[in-house]
């Protein structure tokens, strides 16, 4: 059997953390969970809990990481279709969209700590989502008249505003706007539908 070093403890218990956090701030709600609450379902103090993050704004952030990692592997193949299941995964995950809008907010400031996930985030979504849609162009599922880059900068901030307002009105159909803006912008219908 293979001893496993402190370093591997250490990691493992982190993993602990951050499943028990996405877990009870998917079920709870961002707003009202606790970090007290969160080392209690852990076994650990609040101090404890910390040590392995450094600051409550750190673990949420890994939090935000480590759902981006599940969500990554859940949605599939990537194209427009990803963004709808994306979409429909986090109604059922309320907590996380308002962890994420808490801390997109707070991310303005650049000594926030979620201030680098959230630039990376965009970067790489944004970088993502672009060479998708000229994979369509070349593919001629999207028109050569639409610009990559703009249409994905435009699409993401729309997810996360559609995302925030879905917060506050839940009746809102995110879905349907997001077919509807794509068949604005590229003058095709939403792939699939």
């Amino acid at each position: 059997m293979v001893k496993r070093g402190p370093y591997g403890k250490g990691i493992e218990r982190r993993e602990q953390i951050l499943e028990a956090a996405l877990r009870t701030i998917a079920e709870r709600g961002f707003l009202a969970t606790s970090v007290a609450e969160l080392a209690e379902a852990v076994g650990l103090s609040q101090s404890g809990l910390l040590h392995y993050f450094g600051s409550k704004e750190e673990l949420f952030v890994a939090v935000l990481r480590k759902r981006d990692e599940i969500d990554m592997a859940a949605i599939g193949e990537p194209g427009p279709e990803a963004l709808i299941r994306l979409i429909r995964r986090n109604t059922q995950v309320p907590g996380l969209i308002e962890l994420f809008t808490h801390m997109q907010a707070a991310a303005a400031d650049p000594r926030h700590p979620a201030h680098d996930y959230m630039r990376v985030h965009y970067e790489r979504g944004t970088a993502g989502f672009a060479e998708l849609l000229r994979g369509m162009q070349t593919a001629g599922t999207l028109p050569s008249t639409v610009d990559p880059e703009v249409m994905a900068t435009a699409f993401m901030a729309l997810a996360d505003g559609l995302q925030s307002r879905w917060l506050i009105d839940p009746s809102l159909d995110m879905e349907y706007y997001l077919q509807r803006c794509w068949a604005q912008f590229s003058g095709e219908p939403f792939p699939g539908t």
